[in-house]
């Protein structure tokens, strides 16, 4: 079989997923191309329509990952709890849904900076597609505690409700453990200083890749945190993505040498 991969949502000239796709395909010894395709959030209806007419499987991108998931047949666990999909394949004429996001997240953060994630305090800034997989993927992995902040307060109260330990705000101070910033670049405000209980200890994360290094990245380094962009989320929740197409083993390491 000749694979045809795409990776869907808007903006996607910058997407490193085509060069993700070519690799996993040659490690997992298939054949194919990957293709992207600017899709509007108005036009996510089409979604149903590439899968059945020009894709085998696709990758979903913001901003349509709510819109994917409903559209959806059947999907993962992680996917109905989140209520998004990051992963597309059309089987037998069914639409089937997947979410990656939040298990290659922490994969990629554990493998750079070892098992940090269990009895953590973690603050999330966003409550879109990605943080939702992120938030349930560190609720699962037993984080102490998780914060959203986020603009859209019904999207805040979504998370907060699905899980005990998720909150709107912080009630009590505490240390940061984690920080993670999933707010796309063009969509942030501009902040002169880190979050109260930033320490030096505080790892921060900013899953964007393009640019490597953003602002809200270099002010956290400024302050002593350790640090890391998106690229190894990208690449190792594109590993388990093929992983659920292919039901072959792909490793999230492998991908991640091909866009560092």
């Amino acid at each position: 079989m000749n694979w045809r991969l795409g990776i869907v949502g808007s903006p996607v000239a910058h997407s490193l997923s085509p060069q993700l796709h070519d690799a996993g395909l040659r490690l997992a010894g298939f054949t194919g191309t990957s293709t992207r395709v600017d899709l509007p959030l108005e036009r996510a209806s089409e979604l149903s329509q590439l899968l059945s007419e020009e894709f085998d499987a696709l990758s979903v991108t913001s901003p349509l990952k709510f819109a994917a998931f409903a559209l959806c047949d059947e999907v993962s666990d992680v996917a109905g709890r989140t209520e998004s999909v990051n992963s597309l394949r059309m089987l037998d004429g069914t639409l089937r849904g997947a979410s990656t996001d939040g298990d290659g997240f922490v994969s990629a953060l554990e493998d750079t900076f070892g098992e940090v994630v269990a009895n953590s305090h973690a603050v999330v800034l966003g409550a879109g597609g990605a943080a939702s997989a992120i938030i349930d993927a560190l609720v699962r992995r037993e984080a102490a505690s998780v914060v959203v902040h986020g603009r859209t307060e019904s999207k805040v109260d979504a998370l907060t409700q699905r899980y005990p330990n998720v909150h709107a705000s912080s009630l009590v101070y505490r240390p940061i453990d984690l920080i993670i910033n999933t707010v796309p670049v063009q969509g942030r405000p501009h902040e002169a200083s880190v979050l109260q209980g930033v320490r030096p200890e505080t790892i921060a994360v900013d899953i964007t890749y393009e640019p490597r290094t953003t602002e809200w990245r270099d002010r956290y380094a400024t302050a002593g945190c350790r640090s890391m962009n998106g690229l190894a989320m990208l690449a190792y929740q594109a590993a388990l993505q093929m992983r659920w197409w292919w039901d072959v083993d792909i490793e999230g390491a492998e991908l991640l040498k091909v866009i560092e």
